[in-house]
């Protein structure tokens, strides 16, 4: 049977997560833009604060709970996909000449940290004792860090009778994606359960899709939010396959802004239970347009999919979607108050079970708003993680949860 989820608010039952680890020890003041990072974090507070995260899923939903980095340690042992990955890494800067050599110093556990947390020439210029190092500086990355990488939600998506791998917008982040991809299609766990929906095979450079913007309305519609990081021409893809293989009957295209505070779709609004929406009222309202993807009635043998401006709001169109529809916004909080947590991802809860959610606890207002509405909400500490900008939806990449119905 094929990994699908036909829900955003079903019991969870297993999930992908990243404990962030010593990539986060690389960023500097000086470093922390190159390596696509919002500020310089406390790695151990780091830890302590994810913990709490996946002990909340744990204790609360019973989920099983799989951490990136010991999958990724795991299907290393193929040596096909420890060169592939090595290579990968050492292009990023114009190295991979050298992924022999340092396959013949380095342990299989060695590269698994490398992969993720990166490599400096000094921590190899002994064992090397390569000539090609002599221009390089101690300091330089032959790998660099991956310090984005406990926001698995970027990398990928699971939805109704699919996965989408995710084709990031920045380069320098394709790697993350690249190590999720192989982790699926190569793991026991995983890889006789892959149906690939994007990217296209044939396509070298694919548009981008990050897997922040996708987010299920029901059984047979998925919102696709075309924002910063994620372009028209993917969500076209993905909506043709989706529909053409019967997954899903509608795909909505949401045009965001393109600014940092609406990054990806879910920093809009999450699901919450069979009939809730958390969302913010600015951030509903800044939606610029909404076109619908459905399938062509032409009789023919191949499907043909027809894409239509929609006119209604994105707040009536949840309600045509999602029955009896509830939504918590912020209406009564401060306004500054309302701003501030959704910089920090209020909106960006994870859902762990029908009207159970996990929360940072800096966000108390809008906390407090959904506990008005009978939601039950568990709070983490967010001192840390939170300076990434995203929230425990954006950490979480789930693999399954209980079917509806």
């Amino acid at each position: 049977m094929h990994l699908t989820i036909d829900s955003e608010y079903q019991t969870l039952s297993e999930v992908l997560v990243h404990r962030p680890g010593n990539e986060i020890d690389r960023l500097t003041p000086y470093n922390k833009k190159l390596l696509l990072f919002e500020d310089v974090p406390y790695l151990e507070e780091m830890q302590r604060e994810h913990d709490v995260f996946t002990r909340l899923i744990h204790e609360s939903c019973g989920a099983t709970i799989y951490f990136f980095e010991d999958l990724l340690g795991e299907i290393l042992g193929q040596q096909e996909l420890l060169q592939l990955l090595m290579r990968e890494a050492l292009t990023a800067s114009r190295l991979e000449h050298l992924t022999a050599d340092l396959l013949g110093v380095l342990s299989v556990s060695d590269c698994a940290r490398a992969l993720i947390s990166g490599i400096k020439v000094r921590e190899v210029r002994g064992k090397l004792g390569n000539q090609s190092l002599a221009d390089l500086l101690d300091v330089a990355f032959l790998i660099p860090p991956c310090p984005n990488l406990y926001f698995q939600r970027d990398t990928a998506a699971i939805v109704p009778g699919c996965v989408l791998f995710s084709s990031m917008k920045l380069p320098e982040r394709q790697r993350e994606a690249n190590m999720v991809r192989m982790i699926f299609e190569n793991h026991p766990l995983f890889r006789d359960k892959i149906k690939k929906s994007y990217p296209p095979n044939s396509h070298n450079s694919p548009a981008s899709l990050e897997g922040g913007d996708i987010i299920i309305l029901n059984e047979k519609a998925v919102a696709i939010g075309c924002s910063e990081r994620t372009e028209e021409k993917a969500i076209y893809h993905v909506a043709k396959n989706l529909i053409a293989s019967g997954s899903v009957e509608r795909v909505y295209e949401v045009h965001l802004p393109k600014k940092r505070n609406f990054m990806h779709l879910d920093t809009v609004f999450t699901i919450l239970d069979q009939n809730k929406v958390l969302t913010y009222p600015d951030a509903i309202q800044s939606v610029q347009r909404i076109l619908l993807y459905t399938r062509k009635e032409d009789g023919g043998n191949e499907v043909h999919i027809k894409r239509q401006h929609v006119k209604d709001p994105l707040r009536e169109i949840l309600k045509r979607e999602i029955p009896g529809l509830e939504i918590i916004g912020t209406d009564k909080v401060n306004q500054e108050y309302a701003l501030r947590e959704q910089w920090f991802d209020g909106a960006n809860v994870f859902t762990i079970a029908p009207g159970k959610v996990i929360s940072y606890n800096r966000n108390k207002h809008t906390n407090r708003a959904l506990r008005e509405f009978g939601v039950e909400v568990f709070e983490m500490p967010s001192s840390e993680l939170s300076r990434g900008l995203g929230g425990p939806r954006c950490m979480s990449m789930p693999i399954s949860r209980i079917p509806v119905g």
